[in-house]
């Protein structure tokens, strides 16, 4: 197998701080920005905030369906629905923590408009419309929550997730159709070839930018590829970060592939397709559950070639179900960091 594997044990490499909270290395914390949206985001939040007080969450900002559609289309904002995920998934484990991610995440049924609408979808465009601030008003609401980081959106402006689908069609299994919208490619049938934005070189989010630049370590991944990773390629200035920043590259694999956008997919086809929309961005660390990689050597060649290794540990929940374990991911993270060494000293 090319390159080094290491496999890690439960809980390893934490050290008791205040509560689960803060965790530190040698006395020190690492600046880390995480990207992404959805829950693959929310459930690497929950494991880095565990490891450090110095986390900022850049997420895609492409949702069309749902209450963030709703809100999108009425009232021309940003989708707020992945921002307020991040934010949740950021509110710490004692019962202020967790009373207000119970509130953020929290949506009405009714017979009327405000059916299915999440509270924190509805805070999160209030304070839009009060402050004119995308930025501000994220903060403002990570402080009520008393979130353990910081939530930045990736653009300032609404994109459409536009993809090139090939078998999109039954009838036609050979043609390639694009198929627009972030909740109708997240579902499609047929095999995504490649995807875009629209607009096509959107803005990015100063904050963000500096956010990258600034960081230690960058954490791609995991979540929906086509919908929620690699939307962040997709941004020029926000590429343009990634390929520079002096930081240390994860990219977190998924547990399964995804029904629709990824299905049949590989471990080593999801950093092919990837390479194949940011050619020239390296990375350092690839994470994958140890149980999800049925050809160890097939992944390590495809890491390889983006300049990475590969890290296998037991990040899955112990239920069985497709999800990452918290304290799990946590102790995978916490270890990588630690072995990979850093940039610079950490703040």
């Amino acid at each position: 197998m090319t390159g080094r594997t290491f496999r890690m044990r439960r809980g390893r490499g934490l050290v008791p701080g205040r509560g689960r909270e803060a965790r530190t290395h040698r006395g020190t914390q690492p600046k880390v920005v995480a990207l992404g949206g959805g829950h693959g985001l929310s459930a690497s939040l929950a494991a880095l905030r565990r490891i450090t007080g110095d986390l900022t969450a850049v997420v895609t900002v492409a949702d069309d369906g749902g209450s963030s559609g709703r809100l999108r289309d009425e009232l021309g904002v940003l989708p707020p629905g992945d921002l307020r995920k991040a934010l949740a998934a950021l509110c710490g484990d004692d019962d202020w923590g967790r009373t207000w991610a119970r509130v953020v995440k929290h949506r009405f049924e009714s017979q009327g408009e405000l059916h299915g609408h999440a509270v924190g979808n509805l805070l999160i465009v209030a304070l839009w419309e009060q402050l004119g601030d995308h930025v501000q008003a994220l903060d403002l609401v990570g402080k009520l929550l008393g979130a353990h980081g910081r939530v930045l959106p990736m653009s300032a402006v609404p994109l459409e997730l536009q993809a090139l689908v090939r078998g999109h069609d039954p009838a036609a299994p050979d043609a390639v159709t694009t198929v627009r919208g972030q909740a109708t490619v997240a579902l499609t049938p047929g095999e995504v070839q490649s995807v875009h934005v629209v607009p096509e070189d959107p803005p990015a989010v100063p904050e963000a930018v500096e956010a990258v630049l600034d960081a230690d370590w960058v954490v791609l991944g995991p979540g929906s590829w086509f919908s929620s990773v690699i939307p962040h390629l997709l941004v020029p200035e926000l590429l343009d970060a990634l390929q520079e920043t002096k930081a240390r590259r994860v990219l977190s694999l998924n547990l399964a592939p995804q029904p629709g956008e990824t299905d049949g997919f590989s471990p080593q086809r999801h950093l092919e397709v990837l390479a194949r929309h940011a050619p020239k961005l390296a990375l350092d660390v690839v994470l994958a559950d140890e149980a999800a990689v049925p050809d160890r050597e097939s992944l390590a060649d495809a890491a390889k070639r983006l300049g990475a290794t590969v890290e296998l540990a037991p990040v899955a929940s112990p239920d069985g179900s497709p999800t990452h374990d918290p304290e799990l991911l946590a102790a995978a993270y916490d270890r990588i960091f630690r072995m990979h060494g850093r940039i610079g000293p950490w703040r």
